[in-house]
């Protein structure tokens, strides 16, 4: 049995790349604690903290298996700068957004959204959006059905998934990401606009 806690980070990244998902696991049990600190600290949310935290390693699963990582021993420093483009995405997308300060709430700050009744035509395409979603994951293979359908219609963290279903955070996160890459091509395909 191979002892991944004595190697190296680029080591565990080539032997994932070669098929052994035990070597992320490693990975992601060296740098989860420091990474959702780091997120943590700058978002000051809780939840908006576990989207970016999934986000992150999601997306560098998806870049590893792309092959699009660059070995530099800097592992850690990748992961955050991944953390860091997805936290400035995030503000960059709600930035057009007013926001208010409740003080009833723990952490006040929050956006006009919440005080504004949604108008009829963003319901609408929200409901379009919502039911073409649905008619897509009737086409995913189970396991990635139960995937999108745990995290997006219950709205579940990976953690809570992966303590539900026994799953490796690895696979729970490899699910997800084929089901979005599956989602996409058949949106693609068939011509329907998710946004």
């Amino acid at each position: 049995m191979t002892n991944y806690t004595l190697m190296a980070d680029d080591e565990l990244v080539k032997l994932f790349c070669a098929g052994q998902n035990n070597a992320f696991d490693e990975l992601l049990l060296r740098y989860k604690d420091r990474l959702y600190s780091y997120i943590s600290y700058l978002v000051k949310n809780d939840d908006m903290a576990d989207d970016l935290f999934q986000e992150t390693f999601v997306k560098a699963i998806m870049t590893i298996r792309q092959g699009r990582y660059q070995s530099s021993g800097k592992f850690y420093a990748w992961l955050t700068r991944i953390a860091h483009n997805l936290l400035i995405d995030q503000f960059r997308e709600e930035s057009n957004l007013t926001l208010v300060y409740n003080d009833e709430k723990e952490n006040g700050w929050q956006t006009l959204q919440g005080y504004v009744e949604p108008t009829r035509e963003s319901q609408l395409a929200n409901e379009q959006v919502l039911a073409d979603v649905r008619r897509l994951m009737e086409h995913l293979p189970a396991e990635q059905r139960e995937m999108v359908y745990m995290r997006y219609y219950k709205g579940l963290s990976f953690k809570e998934i992966v303590d539900l279903t026994g799953l490796g955070i690895n696979t729970a996160l490899g699910r997800m990401r084929y089901a979005i890459l599956n989602m996409r091509k058949m949106a693609k395909q068939y011509h329907i606009n998710l946004y």
